[in-house]
């Protein structure tokens, strides 16, 4: 086992599922799923699963059940063993012929004990024991049409999804996003019987609904887990109410208070809210390969943090129709290549010129490797080239194995150059850095004066122009780097007519994107019918300033 760290956190974690899996149909879901694909790769489980009639399949509702000759299931899941979750369990379990069902959640037992109405003194005098669990066995049990059959529930923390050495991501709590001031007036509306909050700096643990502070004590729980295996007592701190909230559940969770009182090492935990930085989030301020990469590829299906990279160039096939449909697409994950993984590391931490030199150094040594007729070339790294060097692997089937996750990485890094996506990049940069000098030297409603003339309809536009979604990403990032501004006839009047023809755009648009839909809450229908451009602005818009479109 390496050193205590995330990647050693999350593969002592897999290796603890995959000693159960052993000829097993495999249920995951999707963020159990990303976990496994960042941390050790479906290989691997696969491998542990073995034989020809075992399978992976996504833990979800119309999940295939087991047949005859599939008497083992394992469900790897990383929510709460409630509700729907146990709904979807029972109705897999029961169209199937399971005799034998291990379950594993990544929450800990303490947080189902509060999601069960458990209170904190009955909880200390059940250490040790896992009645919820325990229950759920004998379910289990009963589910698969006999209780002398096997069943198994456990806990593995299989919070992260370990992206690099020094980087991991939480794909379970993706969607866990502050709160906003304007959240205030819903948290008030649910206390009526108690004082009215007045911001959010007077929001705590007991002002949030059950829901969110069962998704808050998960992630601790995860945490707290972490915190475990690095053998590290916490100090916390937060930067905004909300990470304060988070900080506070960390500190007073009763497994971590237990654990600090024996852990010999120290670290200092900092939460920071998301919402302090929407500049950082929507600007293209970054000189990242890796950052370009994610935003103009199309993400993996079912992931929150990878893409999908077109491996066709490196087929043979002709038809390119059976093509798409017949080879699977590549992605920057590579868990057991190690050429790739430092290809990987060095794309993360270094800028984009160093990035794409490095990719053309790997392929070249690779190349190199294998006797592949390389010819090198100096100068300026291109897209062409790159692929000159990728077309060598071609039809070379041992060259492809052994090479394969840098190849995938070496396409996206090409895709990425060649779309047209990334030629926008840098209009987006050089707009940002005028709207910045704008906002320094004259009002608010000068700025958004600025905006207008680029809000132009679908009938209008060229591929040059912004669309619907790239100008609100511009709203996002001018109102968030000039904050809270002085209100004034002239603003009011700019926001208005920045209203309208958004407005105009969005009701003109063929089609609403699922960005679009899900901002506006107003179906593709409701679009055919608001020909009233105000009806549609009231629609769209409501009361609020349209900038807090983000909370959406």
């Amino acid at each position: 086992m390496s050193a205590p760290g995330v990647q050693s956190f999350t593969q002592q974690g897999w290796d603890q599922v995959l000693t159960k899996v052993k000829r097993a149909l495999v249920y995951l879901d999707a963020s159990c799923a990303e976990s496994l694909h960042w941390g050790c790769g479906s290989t691997r489980l696969l491998e542990a699963v073995g034989g020809p009639a075992c399978h992976l399949r996504e833990f979800e509702p119309e999940a295939v059940g087991g047949g005859a000759q599939q008497p083992k299931a394992v469900f790897v899941l990383s929510s709460l063993l409630k509700g729907r979750t146990v709904e979807i369990l029972r109705n897999i379990i029961c169209r199937s012929h399971f005799q034998y069902c291990v379950v594993v959640t990544a929450v800990n037992h303490a947080v189902h004990l509060t999601a069960n109405h458990v209170s904190a003194a009955a909880a200390a005098e059940l250490e040790g024991q896992q009645p919820v669990f325990e229950q759920l066995e004998e379910k289990l049990c009963e589910w698969m049409g006999n209780m002398n059959y096997t069943a198994e529930v456990l806990h593995i923390p299989l919070l992260l999804a370990p992206a690099a050495p020094h980087l991991a991501l939480t794909p379970a709590f993706a969607s866990l996003f502050p709160l906003l001031p304007q959240d205030v007036h819903l948290l008030n509306s649910a206390r009526l019987d108690k004082r009215r909050l007045g911001s959010l700096g007077e929001v705590d643990a007991s002002a949030l609904p059950p829901e969110l502070l069962l998704q808050i004590r998960c992630l601790v729980s995860g945490l707290s887990s972490l915190c475990e295996h690095l053998g590290v007592r916490e100090e916390c701190f937060a930067v905004g109410p909300f990470s304060r909230i988070i900080a506070a559940d960390l500190a007073n969770y009763a497994p971590a208070k237990n654990r600090r009182k024996t852990s010999a090492g120290r670290a200092s935990v900092v939460f920071v809210d998301r919402t302090l930085d929407l500049a950082g989030a929507v600007g293209h301020h970054g000189d990242n390969l890796v950052e370009k990469i994610i935003s103009v590829l199309p993400q993996l299906p079912g992931h929150n943090s990878d893409v999908m990279v077109n491996m066709v160039e490196l087929t043979a096939l002709q038809n390119e129709e059976e093509n798409q449909s017949m080879v699977a697409p590549g992605c920057l994950a590579q868990s057991s290549d190690m050429a790739a993984k430092a290809l990987w590391e060095a794309l993360l931490n270094t800028k984009h010129k160093e990035a794409v030199m490095e990719v053309r150094r790997h392929l070249v040594e690779a190349a190199s490797r294998e006797n592949l007729p390389i010819k090198m070339s100096m100068g300026r790294v291109t897209p062409g080239q790159l692929m000159s060097y990728i077309q060598l692997f071609k039809n070379n089937l041992k060259a492809l194995v052994n090479h394969c996750g840098l190849l995938q990485l070496g396409l996206a890094t090409v895709q990425t150059l060649k779309h047209p996506q990334t030629a926008k990049w840098d209009n987006f940069l050089a707009f940002e850095r005028l709207l910045l000098q704008s906002i320094g030297e004259s009002a608010m409603s000068g700025v958004l004066h600025q905006l207008l003339p680029l809000i132009k309809p679908s009938s209008q536009r060229t591929s040059d122009d912004y669309s619907p979604e790239e100008l609100l990403i511009l709203l996002i990032y001018i109102y968030s780097v000039t904050g809270e501004s002085t209100e004034d006839k002239a603003l009011a009047a700019t926001e208005e007519k920045v209203k309208r023809a958004l407005a105009q755009v969005f009701c003109e648009e063929s089609k609403l994107s699922p960005l679009l839909q899900k901002i506006t809450v107003i179906s593709d229908l409701e679009f055919l019918f608001c020909t009233n451009h105000h009806l549609a602005q009231n629609s769209i818009f409501g009361q609020e300033r349209f900038f807090f479109l983000v909370k959406m």
